[in-house]
């Protein structure tokens, strides 16, 4: 049989959120993502990224990866190939998942069977807080108070307050807690203690990455999980005794080829799972949820901060995510 010609497109789309998403380290109104194509006869497989600016990313540095490999992958370069010629990071995630679709596309199955999975199932999303003034903080929480599982990003100074004022409008709530590097070690007691009086069930990522030590078998009676600090399956074990959880994002191991292996080494060594995500869309959010039937905690919410996903796009029935369709990815 002739080999079919595969042709690959990149391009910078750009989704309005429905409000600023507000972390410790700044804000954004705007998800920019790049988007990758890969068009082979009839079939069509698509990825998703979003290049992060604190992982020294770039828009135009990741579509520049990407083209960088053209020839390779309208030569018909597969995934396995791929990993050894981007480092983990956005380009390589948006290339993997559109190689990932677009196999599942040509063999007539779904993706979820080629990473050994039966099926997959609805799953609760958290939905997440942006960081600001308690009272702020505590009318989104308001308005989201029948949502099972909310995360709130914080940011140090005023934490203590942020979370008692969400506990009080949100009661009902599961609470997780994301300080995206922002609180110091000699505030760990105060802040731990706070946590414990809101119920908090999670604190993600507290103290910059390399910078943790204070972690070290550090009592606590709320498991803490690695976010920024863990990229890929390298360096892992060096984690084992700052960490109980690590979140994995696609964005971060350069794509479901990578974050599947990283899963299995981080369950060997004992880690609980988690997979989160960048802002993106429905087309970012389907890949990952692979990886939720496997997972103590799933966030991936980030159509529900958009102003307008993609369309077709994921199902969400309030926060749960139904399934993706081949329409959607994979």
């Amino acid at each position: 049989m002739e080999s079919q010609i595969r042709r690959l497109s990149v391009s910078v789309e750009r989704f309005d959120l429905a409000a600023p998403f507000v972390i410790s380290r700044g804000a954004k109104s705007v998800a920019e993502v790049v988007t990758v194509t890969l068009e082979e006869g009839l079939f069509r497989g698509r990825g998703e990224c979003v290049p992060y600016g604190r992982f020294g990313e770039t828009l135009d540095g990741v579509v520049a990866a990407i083209e960088g490999l053209r020839g390779a992958v309208e030569a018909g370069l597969e995934r396995d190939a791929l990993q050894a010629l981007l480092p983990a990071g956005a380009a390589r995630n948006a290339l993997d998942c559109a190689l990932w679709d677009l196999e599942a596309k040509r063999l007539g199955v779904r993706a979820h069977e080629m990473a050994g999975l039966h099926r997959i199932a609805p799953v609760v999303t958290a939905f997440t807080l942006s960081v600001g003034a308690p009272q702020a903080m505590a009318e989104q929480a308001a308005l989201h108070r029948d949502k099972p599982l909310l995360k709130l990003k914080l940011s140090g100074v005023g934490d203590e307050a942020r979370l008692a004022a969400v506990r009080a409008a949100a009661p009902h709530s599961d609470l997780i807690v994301d300080a995206n590097e922002a609180w110091r070690p000699e505030d760990l007691p105060r802040l731990f203690a706070a946590c414990e009086a809101a119920g908090v069930l999670l604190i993600e990522q507290p103290l910059p990455e390399g910078r943790d030590e204070a972690l070290i078998q550090r009592p606590r009676t709320i498991p803490v999980c690695a976010d920024e600090s863990i990229h890929e399956r390298a360096g892992l074990a060096a984690l084992r005794e700052r960490y109980d959880i690590i979140n994995i994002k696609l964005d971060k191991t350069g794509g479901l080829t990578e974050a599947l292996l990283l899963a299995d080494e981080a369950e060997r060594l004992g880690f609980g799972l988690f997979v989160g995500c960048m802002v993106g869309t429905s087309l970012a959010m389907a890949p990952a949820l692979l990886l939720a039937p496997r997972c103590r905690f799933v966030d991936l919410d980030g159509p529900l901060l958009l102003a307008r996903d993609r369309s077709p796009g994921l199902v969400y029935d309030d926060c749960v995510i139904q399934p993706p369709g081949p329409e959607v990815w994979g």
